[in-house]
């Protein structure tokens, strides 16, 4: 059966992020694509130049009107924006329950423009991180969600990712997925923790500017893949892999001049000549 899957996050005009990048990701990646949009960008691969906000009752009609008809199998949430829309988005979710739910916890666009409120992050730890079957931050988003300052060592992420998921929901099974594209150096390994089992994803960083909506990409990859594959680790290491594939084949767009996306379609369209 192909799954449904729903991204709820903002539009970023130039497709490398947000709900555009999202659908792109879950459509090569074998499920069907819906999505609630919850603020709008005028974004470009250089810098965010606005964000208008999505009324929160409007939201929450989507995601009620989706849901009343459409089986949702896998949600993926990435940017917010606000605190009103951060708590009706919970609210709407906690009613329906979908059997996956991957938080992307959106704080800060490649280029450095802040996409989510200051008080809207109280919001998401303590809202939605409980209902969260798995949570995708990068470091300096633990760090914020910790109230701690982002670490640096492999050491350190694992003391991270035990800590993150004790903020998750004690019942059923949830995951972090830590990433560790911060880290100094080239490596780029990841964390997997699901309270006992850690598990390290390795890799090695890609020489490219073409790294815009790389979080955004994995989190709709990983809601993509947890309905078509039972084991969440496997599910993590597909996910992954499709994103390095996607970077080291992004040379073959030219999508702007600044963090350029990555190649979502790389196992369907074949490399220019």
């Amino acid at each position: 059966m192909i799954p449904n899957t729903l991204t709820i996050a903002g539009v970023d005009p130039s497709g490398g992020a947000g709900v555009l990048a999202d659908i792109k990701t879950m459509s090569a990646l074998g499920a069907y694509g819906t999505a609630v949009i919850a603020a709008l960008t005028a974004q470009n691969t250089q810098a965010v130049t606005g964000i208008s906000a999505v009324p929160a009752e409007f939201v929450a009609q989507q995601i009620d009107t989706l849901f009343a008809d459409v089986r949702i199998d896998a949600v993926k949430i990435g940017m917010l924006g606000q605190q009103s829309v951060t708590r009706i988005v919970a609210e709407r979710l906690d009613h329906w329950k979908p059997a996956h739910l991957v938080l992307d916890p959106v704080m800060v666009a490649k280029s450095g423009d802040h996409l989510l409120e200051r008080a809207a992050v109280n919001e998401l730890r303590e809202s939605l991180l409980p209902l969260a079957s798995m949570i995708t931050p990068n470091l300096p988003e633990a760090g914020v969600l910790l109230s701690a300052s982002p670490v640096e060592t492999l050491k350190e992420m694992r003391r991270t990712a035990e800590k993150l998921r004790r903020l998750m929901n004690d019942t059923g099974e949830r995951w972090v997925f830590l990433k560790g594209g911060h880290l100094p150096g080239n490596d780029t390994i990841d964390v997997l923790h699901d309270g006992d089992r850690l598990i390290e994803l390795p890799g090695q960083r890609i020489n490219t500017r073409n790294t815009h909506g790389t979080g955004c990409t994995l989190s709709a990859a990983l809601a993509a893949l947890l309905p078509q594959v039972g084991d969440v680790p496997e599910a993590a290491r597909l996910a992954k892999a499709y994103l390095v594939t996607a970077i080291a084949r992004s040379g073959e767009l030219q999508v702007g001049t600044g963090h350029g996306p990555v190649q979502h379609f790389h196992a369907w369209w074949a490399a220019p000549k």
